[in-house]
This record gives structure tokens, sequence and C-alpha cells, in this order.
């Protein structure tokens, strides 16, 4: 049997070890550590820093901004699945008063809610929290700016109400609900809403000059799940790790992956980019990428996992302008294109169903020529054999039906239709119907088929 490697080559490491330093030094940054992470495990740590022989680790906590809303949409989206609220659900029925009960849970999670991207008053992120005691004072007296649902425009303040619509809900805090419900079951021993030793200090490098001045660090207060948290490139990766196949313990694999599917339009023009429930979304590379980015004064983050490729990435810095993002995407590329996934082997269906292994083969939507086939999994594939059309995978229902799971039909249901004799008569796929001949006579084709029948001209 062919096997990945354990660890990566070392030609990828010398390779993702010169991203790094180019990065450190052309950013002038004081340190930047990053990691890899792929099919779960973490494969590489590396670091660069301005102080003579004091490189930080991968254990090391930087403070991740924004990076934050991931964590608390994970815990929005647990409350959905226990069935205590619904994505649909209005603001107002779970925390009244706040004065934008109308947007929906779903909004705030996408940013379409089209609250403003910031808090009035000073800067937050370098002011005390005292200044925002309640949630009026973070959203303040004209809190949206845009039509509720229409665009995606970011916002602080949204997940600011979702920390709260949170703490609500679960009647603790949002850090004890975080603590007992993420970071624990997923062994995260180094992520806090404070800093804990060993961290790193914030900086800012002077634009003109090579000049470094410390950046404060305020708690947050109310706004504290839009942005609090410290982490490492170790931790993040483990989440990173999570945010790829789920874990029951926190989310299931297919609440993560809701989060991961887009849900609000990118702005016009930026084809590349969009949002999910929590979690960015960028086309690189020829590569979709998902994750989050976070900033705060003194520190940048970036997060990216490829989730068709098994590979994620981690960046930290602590400089107030950085690449961090974009050093997690090139590493992971550069681990991508010099070690390419291995596909899974191919191995044979533990048993065969003869009324299903009947339904494959070429059918017929009209003059188009689609094959059915049946996957090791139990899933069923209708794709086009030639020409465009619409190709789809379908999981089974008790009922004999199928479910479309991707692309124009997901959702739609897929029956193979029978003659009273029981032998198969056609495919109904939401209502479009595939037949074993291309207008054959006597085929079920709505409005019939010329009895002429094919013919020259």
């Amino acid at each position: 049997m062919t096997t990945a490697p354990a660890g990566l080559l070392p030609s990828t490491e010398r390779a993702l070890i010169h991203r790094l330093a180019v990065a450190q030094s052309e950013g002038r940054l004081p340190s930047l550590v990053a990691a890899v992470v792929r099919e779960g495990r973490i494969v590489w740590t590396g670091s660069r820093t301005s102080v003579e022989g004091h490189g930080p680790d991968a254990d090391v906590q930087y403070r991740i901004g924004s990076i934050t809303k991931t964590f608390t949409a994970v815990l929005v989206m647990r409350l959905r699945d226990e069935g205590l609220l619904d994505l649909g659900d209005p603001l107002e029925k779970h925390l009244p008063g706040t004065g934008v009960g109308e947007v929906t849970i779903a909004q705030l999670l996408a940013h379409s809610a089209g609250l403003a991207a910031e808090t009035p008053g000073l800067w937050w992120e370098r002011s005390s929290a005292a200044l925002r005691p309640e949630l009026s004072d973070v959203l303040g007296e004209s809190p949206l700016l845009h039509p509720v649902g229409r665009l995606h425009h970011y916002s602080n303040p949204g997940y600011t109400l979702l920390g709260s619509l949170i703490e609500t809900v679960r009647e603790v805090s949002w850090a004890e609900a975080l603590q007992s419900e993420i970071l624990d079951p997923l062994g995260l021993t180094r992520t806090s809403t404070q800093p804990v030793a060993p961290h790193a200090g914030g900086w800012a490098v002077h634009p003109w000059a090579d000049a470094l001045l410390p950046e404060p660090s305020e708690d947050l207060g109310l706004m504290a799940p839009a942005g609090q948290l410290w982490s490492t490139a170790a931790d993040l990766c483990r989440f990173a790790a999570f945010l790829a196949e789920g874990d029951d313990r926190v989310l299931s694999a297919a609440s993560v992956r809701e989060m991961r599917t887009p849900s609000a339009p990118p702005e016009a023009g930026d084809w590349q980019g969009g949002y999910g429930l929590g979690v960015q979304l960028s086309r690189q590379d020829r590569r979709t990428l998902a994750g989050h980015t976070g900033s705060l004064p003194g520190f940048v983050a970036g997060l990216w996992i490829s989730v068709e490729d098994g590979v994620g990435a981690v960046a930290l810095t602590n400089s107030t302008s950085g690449t961090a993002p974009t050093v997690a995407a090139d590493l992971i590329r550069i681990v991508v294109e010099a070690e390419p996934k291995l596909p899974a082997p191919w191995r044979p269906l533990s048993e065969v169903d003869p009324a299903l292994l009947e339904l494959t083969g070429p059918w017929y939507w009209g003059t188009y020529t689609y094959g059915l086939r049946l996957n090791a999994d139990g899933t069923v594939a209708l794709e086009p054999l030639r020409g465009n059309g619409r190709a789809a995978r379908f999981a089974a229902r008790a009922d004999g039906s199928w479910v479309g799971l991707n692309g124009y039909y997901r959702g739609e249901t897929l029956r193979a239709v029978r003659r009273p004799d029981g032998s198969v008569s056609h495919l109904d796929l939401g209502s479009f119907v595939f037949t074993r001949e291309p207008y054959g006579p006597g085929e079920a084709v709505p409005g019939g088929v010329d009895p002429e029948g094919w013919r020259g001209v």
C-alpha cells in the first residue's frame, strides 16, 4: 500500500524556511512564527526574529484578533445544533432590546446584517472597554448603514451581538462557554482571553525608519467575541484541523462544512473572496482557502486551510502591519506544489445492491448524455459524459430516493420511476426526466415523442 510520508521532505522544509525568512526581513517584523498542519498533524513549525538567539516557537502566544470570530461562530452553531435557536431567527427573539432585532443570526454570522464596521467614538482597539459598557455604546445611535441582508459588510459590533446572544442563551459568560465547549475538548491549552507567558509583546514599526514603538494591549470588554483571543501557532493548527474535519465533541463535520459554505456575496469586483458563517473564503492559486485573518494594534495573524489538499497553515507576527495572512497562504501553496496529496487507494464496494447496480450507466436528459455511477461510499454521481451539464452527487434516503449534495441539484430529489412490472422507466430529478434512450419510442418524455422518430434531412 502507498502511504504518505510522516513529515515533509527536506527540500519542502527549506522552501518554507526561506518564505518565512523573506517575510520577516522584507516586512521588517519583530518576530514571525508559523506552522503547517497536514491531514490533522502538525508537520512543520518555524520562526524568525529580530532578537539574536531568541526565536519564538509554536508555543508562544500572540494576539489573534478577528480569528476570535470563528471561535464565536462555532459557539453559535453549537446552539443551533442543540435546537436552542435557528439561524433564521431574528436577534430580537433571543436578545431583545438591541434596536436591531430584525437582523437574523445568520446575517450576523455572515456580516450581511447591514451593521457598521466599527463602533462610534474613539478607536475601540486602542481605548478602554469602560467607554463601551453597554451594547448601546457599541452600536451607537445609527447602527445600520446598509439594507439588512443585501450585501456583505464586515462588522465588529455584529460579533459583539453574537457574544451577548451566546451569554443570554447559555446563561454563562462568553469566555466560560468558549473554555468548556471549544478549548477544553480540542485541547487548546495555550489559547486564552488574556496573555499567558510565554507571549509576544505588540510593536509598531516606523514606516520610514527601523525603529519600534510598543503598542497598547487593551481588554475589549463587550467586544471580546470579535477579537480578544491570544493563541499559538500550534493551537491554531489544531483548530484549523477541526475546521477541516469537524469533531463531534464540538461540532460535526456537516456543521463545519456549512460554516465554510459561502453565505454572503463578495463586494462588486472582488470575486476572489467571500464569507461563510464566521469563516473567510479566499480563492488563491486555483484553490479555495477557508479560515480567518486577524489584527489588533501590535499583531497580525492568518489561519488558512485547503480542505481539498488536506493542508493548513498559520502565521503570527507581533507587528501592527504585517503579511501573516499572505505568508500562511503561501506556506500552503509551497507544501501542496512540492508534495501533492496522494489519492485514497481505490477499493471495491463491500456489497453490491443489484437494484442499484441496475440504475448505473448512461442516461439521457433530452439529447444530453449523462452517466450514473455508484460510489464506494454509498453515494451516486450523475455526471455529463460530454458537453456542458450539471454534475451532482446524491445520498440515499430511507424511502429509496436520493438527495442532492452539491451544485445545482443540492437538496433536490432523485428517484427511479418504475413501471407496473417493476422495471425502471426513467429517473426523475426535480421534475427533469432522464431516459435510457434519447427521445426513444415509448420513453416517458413530458410532451411526448414524435411518432415518426429520428430521421435524416
